[in-house]
């Protein structure tokens, strides 16, 4: 099987609603990190703004940001959507809360969906849970992890129990080895027991194997973080050669970003972990703004917040293409939580993340 992008169907500006839509009002920003009232807030699908009788873009874009307009001499505005505390004086903010091209705003949810397909109205089954087929959703992955490797940015989102088993651990750095791994992002835990396991055969004090617990084993995380602490970072702690083999390892052997955002139940941390949110918020942007494929395994909250930064599309050398974001857990509530809280698009699949891995990386060359 193939794997093709969707092609984007812009909207049609000649159309009467369009064409004689308004222009959209802006507003200067009158207190920093302050919006005006009224403003428009973002949300995950291409958006698009008249002004001076244009219609254009938001390129980028971010869930509940507001959109800014700036001058521009050739093209005579630029849009750039931004968070409230980036919001400086005289900034000119788009205000107006439809989106239907009356006030100037025109949110496109249709870019990507294409023909109808004919689905009944009313059908059985049709949420995503424990007894859901996901068959065809691990084929379309796999086609789709085929393509991103050489043409996308693939992000993934991973929890500690990613690395709890010494299978699912060996699977994703096996991932990353053959290329399908362009991000990471992760909290103190994910990193501090990946190297546990490098360290002791452990994660949380139990074997990664037969996950059987070990003798004073609650002392092995603490010891590991104490061990990162005095090596003064986690590259120093590589050249030791003490954590060879495991996520870590594999993420400064190849350069890949690894995000660690902080936590208030965090212990020590391990060094290079973002204590501050918005800062570790704003290197997490940094690979949103690239990423593709989106892929949350086995964590809830940082897979919302990623959702919440990324949206259904991204513009690629001139043309506009899907973000496909997908959250795996064993977890019912954590895979819907993500939709619920405005990630629309998100595929689910429910299912133990050590099997998911292991499957995944079984079907990837």
């Amino acid at each position: 099987m193939h794997f093709e992008l969707p092609r984007y169907a812009a909207p049609d500006f000649l159309t009467e609603q369009l064409a004689k839509a308004p222009d959209a009002r802006l507003i200067p920003v009158d207190i920093a990190g302050v919006a005006p009232d009224q403003f428009h807030a973002n949300t995950i699908f291409p958006e698009y703004f008249k002004l001076d009788g244009v219609w254009h873009l938001a390129v980028e874009s971010r869930m509940d940001c507001v959109t800014v307009a700036v001058p521009e001499p050739e093209t005579k505005w630029k849009l750039e959507v931004k968070e409230f505390r980036r919001l400086a004086l005289g900034d000119l903010v788009v205000v107006g809360r439809t989106e239907d091209a009356s006030e100037g705003i025109f949110v496109h949810v249709d870019g990507f969906r294409g023909e109808s397909t004919g689905a009944d109205v009313f059908a059985f089954r049709t949420g995503r849970s424990r007894e859901t087929s996901y068959s065809r959703d691990y084929d379309r992955l796999y086609e789709l992890l085929r393509h991103e490797k050489d043409n996308g940015h693939v992000v993934w989102v991973l929890g500690p129990a990613t690395v709890f088993d010494s299978d699912s651990r060996s699977a994703f750095v096996s991932l990353i080895n053959k290329g399908y791994v362009h991000a990471v992002f992760g909290g103190n835990a994910l990193a501090t027991h990946d190297m546990e396991g490098s360290f002791f055969r452990t994660a949380l004090g139990q074997d990664i194997y037969t996950q059987v617990s070990q003798p004073n084993g609650h002392y092995h995380h603490l010891d590991v973080i104490n061990a990162a602490r005095r090596a003064g970072s986690l590259k120093a702690l590589r050249q030791t050669g003490k954590i060879a083999g495991g996520v870590v390892d594999a993420c400064l052997a190849h350069d890949i970003p690894l995000i660690l955002a902080g936590s208030i139940r965090d212990d020590g941390p391990l060094p290079g972990v973002i204590a501050d949110v918005y800062a570790a918020q704003d290197a997490m942007r940094v690979e949103v703004r690239k990423a593709t494929t989106v892929l949350g395994l086995a964590t809830q909250l940082h897979s919302i917040a990623t959702g919440n930064m990324t949206p259904s599309y991204r513009m690629v050398n001139g043309q506009l293409r899907p973000v496909y974001i997908y959250s795996v857990d064993v977890s019912e509530f954590a895979v819907n939580k993500l939709r619920d809280r405005g990630t629309l698009e998100v595929t689910s699949i429910v299912t133990n993340i050590q099997d998911f891995l292991v499957n995944l990386e079984r079907n990837l060359p």
